[in-house]
């Protein structure tokens, strides 16, 4: 079974929506279609063709999805880039997906050693050609790849299908439904599957994006106030900077936003409950690259039943605990389903992604006695303290419940007598004793998980999706 190219088709049926607005532009799906096309003869003459390696370089604007939307109408596979990368990490990321051509934003294009490096304003300017355009798409297609952070060694690139998009969005539709209606704000960035993810639902769904170059909280609660979006995904930190602002501005939201999705990581109960106070609906997931976003999301339904967890597997998809009989036991997550990626490229693609059919995650998780997962920490993050093992994120959960605390970042550091214990940092907003916190801790933790430092600083390591860096906590200690 093939796909129709789904923008095309898009464009057919729905034509008039709205499908992408950024400050006061707003493009329909006819509107941004036709662009689409004159973007891809203007890659064409540059010598782009159908299953062309092309690495894209820029920042979350609507050029950069004009030329990802004309890269899909000529048919070749996106190396989506990192603009927060240092020239090193994307020489190596170049090197290791062998990308023939790179697509670069002009004013990121100086990050780029390849001298054959096409900037956005000479493809802009150039000629538009004819080209084949791809009116159908194999299952099988590569569309993106994108590289994993990396905890350990080198990150991975990871391919990730039109089946792996299609299954992830409609098993999402299928989760959380959908209307014509429907806006999604977008300031994850779109290199990331948590971006990109989005503009695939648009083109499934015919739902339109509000795109913002980058995440800023006063802007975002303002459309929440407005009643302009009907959706957005957030990770832990986002959605704490969202809330402040709508609590010190004393600001409603409109009944007409629906829901957030919250990835990343596990999301503090606190913050989810905070949100219920604006009527918010916080739903945690849980998902990868290697598996093209969300593979578990909490229901609305189970939302306020199940706090703190990460739902059940989406109607697709399948999930296990490694080891465990019975629930409650914690292990290893495994996931099996059509969203998870085919393989890897470069230097790893001779590396198996699942065993037995499933993907082993790294991730350390449960199942409760209904289903319902429950995830604890990265086992690379895992702290293990005179033979027990210490989850940073059930520490960081503690001391985010202390309201002068509005960031925290658990990490393990060494000790001659017990291996390694954990080490804190966090970002307050308010003076308070560490020591107080120390306290706070003592009621909740037992004493092996208790920090053994706690360390005030301005801010936390982030990745470009605000994912917190626990590696690179290890070199503050």
């Amino acid at each position: 079974m093939n796909y129709p190219n789904w923008l095309s088709q898009r464009a057919y049926l729905s034509g008039n929506r709205m499908a992408l607005s950024c400050g006061d532009q707003e493009w329909t799906f006819s509107e941004i279609d036709h662009v689409a096309q004159v973007y891809a003869g203007k890659l064409t003459a540059f010598g782009l063709q159908k299953n062309s390696r092309v690495a894209i370089l820029a920042k979350s604007k609507p050029e950069f999805v004009f030329m990802m939307y004309a890269c899909l109408h000529i048919g070749c596979e996106m190396v989506m880039l990192n603009e927060r990368l240092s020239a090193v990490e994307l020489a190596y990321q170049l090197e290791d997906s062998a990308a023939q051509f790179v697509l670069a934003d002009d004013e990121l294009i100086g990050k780029i050693e390849d001298s054959n490096a096409i900037s956005f304003s000479s493809i802009r300017t150039g000629e538009s050609v004819e080209f084949e355009m791809q009116e159908e798409w194999e299952q099988g297609r590569t569309i993106s790849i994108m590289y994993t952070s990396g905890t350990t060694g080198n990150p991975k690139g990871v391919r990730q299908t039109a089946e792996n998009h299609f299954s992830s969005s409609v098993s999402s539709a299928l989760n959380i439904g959908i209307s014509p209606d429907d806006v999604w704000l977008c300031a994850m960035p779109l290199f990331h599957i948590s971006g990109f993810s989005i503009l695939m639902r648009s083109l499934l769904y015919g739902m339109g994006v509000r795109l913002y170059t980058k995440f800023d909280a006063q802007e975002c609660a303002e459309e929440l106030q407005e009643g302009t979006v009907t959706h957005m995904s957030v990770v832990g930190v986002t959605l704490e900077r969202i809330l402040s602002v709508l609590d010190e501005q004393k600001m409603m939201v409109s009944p007409k936003f629906k829901t957030m999705l919250a990835g990343g990581g596990p999301i503090p109960v606190a913050y989810i409950q905070r949100a219920e106070a604006y009527g918010i609906s916080v739903l945690q997931t849980y998902g990868m690259t290697e598996t093209s976003s969300q593979t578990t999301t909490l229901q609305p339904a189970d939302a306020e039943r199940k706090i703190g967890s990460s739902g059940k597997p989406l109607f697709l998809y399948k999930v296990r605990i490694d080891g465990a009989m019975n629930p409650g036991e914690v292990g290893e997550i495994h996931i099996r389903g059509p969203q998870v990626t085919p393989g890897y490229i470069g230097r790893y693609s001779d590396l198996p992604v699942q065993e037995d059919g499933w993907l082993h995650t790294g991730d350390i998780g449960y199942l409760d006695d209904e289903g319902f997962l429950f995830v604890v920490d990265r086992r690379s993050d895992l702290i293990v303290s005179g033979g027990e093992n210490i989850y940073p994120a059930e520490i960081e959960k503690v001391l985010l419940g202390h309201p002068a605390v509005r960031e925290a970042g658990v990490c393990g550091m060494p000790s001659d007598e017990w291996g390694e214990v954990p080490a804190a940092f966090v970002v307050l907003n308010d003076e308070i004793e560490l020591d107080e916190l120390l306290a706070f801790c003592r009621k909740q933790l037992a004493s092996y998980k208790l920090p053994k430092s706690i360390k005030s600083v301005a801010s936390l390591p982030r990745n470009a999706s605000n994912k917190l860096l626990r590696r690179e906590l290890n070199a503050w200690k």
